[in-house]
């Protein structure tokens, strides 16, 4: 049965988000518990739009499903800490974690490395927990009440308690699950505000948190416990350190715990929490968030019959706009990856860029969705160059964690530069590309010497080579557009090597040696998590991963025939994926395709760049329909920080962008029957879909401003100048 509270809040929410009917508002249209099941790995609890704090319930389980903190399977909440990470398939952050009780809490650990919010988990149920926007709240077994919501940096928290007595609230800094560890924290009470720092080693290798918490009430006692032991004192350092506030409450009573986060120092999260939160109504924190919500998803307007249908698009668009994340103080001060302070002057700073995921289809659905933010990630992505020597492969709070492969902030600045955004240097952009490709860093120095990254010298070969030839691509283009023209030709060149893992023996990417031989013993089935000449995929997944190159691609395979039918068996061949330790990232699969991973993206498309658009059409709206639903388990695999999102966004307003980094986008099968994009200087794109119906997938004519399109694709600037686009389906 739902507490009262969950019917309060969600009336609360309707009535104070805007003035707009309840049928316009679109956060309502929106499901953050969709992709907490199974290997969706996203958090339910409150953010605001590209924000700092990620106030969300952490379960206390490790494990690869519970990289968020959360998995919809669990029954118990350790506490709501204020970072997160969303969709990916590394566990870190979960930081400065409370847990409200009306019972005592134990403070026995079964051992030193064990927290007190672990051990002292509390049960819940599904059945009284909501989630919106900007807002999450549970009615927890230990009789409390909780609701949360957040601003850009501060996340507030109202507890309500269920009974008289004594609320109890932990503050954790010795949580950490999966591959966090607390290294050197700190507690101090001064009387009226709880403060800290947590720094930790995980994922990313040094990550800075401070945080100022000020609370609603004045509590009865402060206890400062370090592994377990009550120390006696107003304040604590360690590793494993916690603090207990008491409050007495009578039944109905609410305590409002606000708390200011900086990656600088305790003044700045004092700062954050006096420039964002100077006062107590968590209500009117509650509509702010919303609103900006609101008016950040208002960019697409989607019509359909289909309410479901809807609920999944939204809810797609709002995942595209969780990451990356706000990493600079009100004052604009941040820790860059050097480690040391700096203040950004003339942009905001990001952290949280996935980009081996988000390049594909995220980065180029930013220059339609949110233009203006644009410059700002490519600035930092400089600083970041600045800083640690090299441009961002995976940036975390700060840290470069060098995770998964390529180079891949060369694509999103040579997006940027193609569609000619402003508000950053060309020139040092295309000289911190260059860089990133000179360097000796898994494989490239085999990669220019040999034209391919040898077998037996690097592990994921072929991989490697593919995303760095896209990458190179990209270079070129950059080169070019800058009047570089023989860089533009090296790198076009070196965006070829591809072509030399190809097998026109059995069509084919495969492993080759050093000596020019083929690897031994291929399977095109086979994938190991660990040691493969691929990354999380297998042979049948990455031999179509050329999107800067489709005619060249289509030419190994001899004819545009032989290719259209070894992409079609792409799609029939079984659902086999051999190995002993296959990665679980292939995962969404269609026979061999793998929709659950992002090298399989783009490929559905390329049946259009064959000549044969009713493929496309077809496939994608059965990928839309099977992997995308508005369930719990509705994402078929990690969302990577929106790129899962993207490709489905895309694909519904009936176009995708195989080349990331061209400014085409190439057409598909609208899912619903209009769509309109808000533009900059009031403009408008809108997608009809004339005729549209579940049995109608495929096209049988597309008009672009009432022009009949001769062609299989539309142009970012075409998108820009506003006008329509209309697909008769059939």
């Amino acid at each position: 049965m739902k507490s009262i509270l969950f019917y309060a809040v969600l009336g609360l929410i309707v009535t104070a988000s805007c003035t707009s009917p309840v049928h316009d508002d679109i956060t309502s249209l929106v499901d953050p518990f969709i992709g907490t099941a199974a290997h969706g790995h996203v958090f339910p609890g409150a953010t605001t739009p590209f924000g700092m704090v990620q106030l969300s319930p952490d379960n206390g389980t490790s494990g690869w499903d519970w990289c968020s903190g959360y998995n919809y399977s669990d029954t118990v909440i350790a506490g709501f800490s204020h970072t997160h990470l969303s969709g990916t398939g590394i566990g870190d952050l979960c930081d400065i974690i409370f847990l409200p009780s009306m019972h005592d809490f134990s403070l026995v650990l079964t051992d030193s490395s064990a927290s007190l919010a672990k051990i002292n988990r509390v049960g819940f149920s599904h059945e009284a927990e909501l989630a919106r926007p900007g807002y999450y709240s549970v009615a927890l077994g230990s009789g409390v009440d909780v609701e949360l919501t957040a601003t850009p940096r501060c996340g507030l928290q109202r507890y309500t308690a269920v009974m008289e007595g004594t609320m109890h609230v932990l503050v954790d800094l010795g949580f950490a699950i999966n591959w966090d560890k607390p290294v050197d924290c700190s507690l101090s009470w001064d009387g009226s505000v709880l403060s800290g720092r947590r720094i930790s080693a995980g994922w990313a290798e040094k990550q800075y948190l401070f945080f100022s918490s000020r609370f609603s009430a004045a509590p009865a006692s402060v206890t400062m416990i370090n592994a377990g032991t009550v120390t006696g004192r107003s304040d604590a350092e360690g590793t494993n350190i916690a603090c207990i506030l008491a409050f007495e409450v009578k039944k109905g009573d609410e305590l409002i715990i606000k708390t200011g986060i900086s990656a600088v120092d305790e003044a700045g999260a004092a700062g954050n929490l006096a420039a964002e939160v100077p006062g107590w109504d968590f209500s009117a924190a509650v509509a702010e968030a919303q609103l900006d919500w609101q008016q950040r998803l208002s960019v697409i307007r989607a019509e359909s019959s289909d309410t479901s249908l809807l609920k999944v698009f939204y809810t797609a668009l709002y995942h595209t706009m969780i990451a990356p994340n706000l990493y600079n103080d009100s004052d604009g001060r941040y820790r860059g990856t050097d480690r040391e302070i700096h203040t950004a002057e003339g942009f905001t700073n990001y952290t949280v860029f996935s980009l081996w995921d988000t390049y594909r289809a995220a980065h180029p659905l930013f220059t339609i969705t949110v233009p203006g933010m644009v410059p700002d990630f490519i600035n930092t992505m400089l600083v970041i160059k600045d800083q640690q020597g090299k441009l961002p492969v995976w940036s975390l709070a700060g840290n470069e964690t060098n995770c998964m492969i390529g180079y891949h902030s060369v694509p999103v600045i040579a997006d940027a530069m193609h569609k000619k955004f402003p508000g950053f240097d060309y020139e040092k952009a295309l000289d911190a590309a260059l860089h990133s490709a000179s360097l000796d860093f898994r494989g490239l120095d085999h990669y220019r010497k040999f034209g391919y990254i040898p077998s037996e010298l690097e592990n994921e070969s072929v991989a490697k080579t593919m995303e760095y030839a896209i990458d190179d691509w990209c270079i070129a283009q950059m080169a070019s557009d800058l009047g570089r023209t023989e860089t533009a030709e090296e790198f076009l060149r070196r965006s070829q090597y591809y072509r030399n893992l190809f097998d026109t023996s059995i069509l084919f990417v495969r492993g080759r040696m050093s000596d020019g031989t083929w690897r031994p013993d291929f399977d095109p089935l086979y994938s190991h998590h660990t040691r493969s000449d691929f990354t999380e995929g297998n042979g049948w997944q990455y031999t179509w991963l050329a999107p800067h190159d489709v005619d060249g691609l289509i030419s190994l395979f001899g004819s545009r025939e032989v290719f259209l039918h070894r992409l079609d068996s792409l799609f029939r061949v079984p659902e086999e994926v051999k190995g002993e330790n296959a990665s679980p990232d292939i995962s969404g699969l269609i026979g061999q395709y793998a929709h659950g991973n992002e090298p399989s993206h783009h490929i559905a498309y390329l049946f259009t760049m064959a000549g044969a658009p009713e493929k496309t059409e077809s496939v994608v709206r059965r990928i839309m329909s099977e992997m995308y639903t508005h369930h719990t388990d509705g994402i078929c695999g990690n969302e990577d920080c929106g790129q899962m999102s993207a490709w489905y966004v895309f694909s519904a307003m009936g176009f995708y962008p195989v080349n990331p980094a061209d400014g085409r986008f190439i057409l598909g099968s609208p899912v619903h029957d209009r769509i309109t994009v808000n533009l900059p200087e009031g403009k408008t794109f809108t997608v009809v879909a004339e005729g549209n119906s579940p049995g109608k997938v495929n096209v049988s004519a597309s008009f672009l401003n009432g022009q009949k399109l001769d062609r299989n694709y539309i142009t970012y600037e075409e998108i820009m100048a506003g006008g329509e686009l209309r697909f008769v389906m059939k």
